[in-house]
């Protein structure tokens, strides 16, 4: 599912989620929980002020986001 979201460069450069909308809902970072790499993609399991754990995806072929997770929970 796509995403909209919004980022930090730290003083490496490397851009981590601060914030993010999935169609009317807005969802703040408070926590990076987990991030990994893979060849196109980078992931971050993080969790929102909400209390939810989202899996957020950064496709860096696109230079896009999207929202994965595996159960819908992850998201509601």
């Amino acid at each position: 599912m796509p995403i909209r979201v919004e980022c930090y460069a730290g003083n490496r450069g490397e851009e981590t989620p601060r914030r993010f909308e999935i169609g009317d809902l807005r969802v703040e970072v408070v926590e990076i929980v987990d991030r990994w790499l893979e060849p196109d993609y980078r992931y971050f399991r993080v969790k929102g002020g909400n209390g939810k754990i989202f899996l957020l995806r950064y496709n860096t072929t696109r230079d896009s986001w999207e929202l994965t997770a595996s159960k819908s929970s992850y998201y509601r």
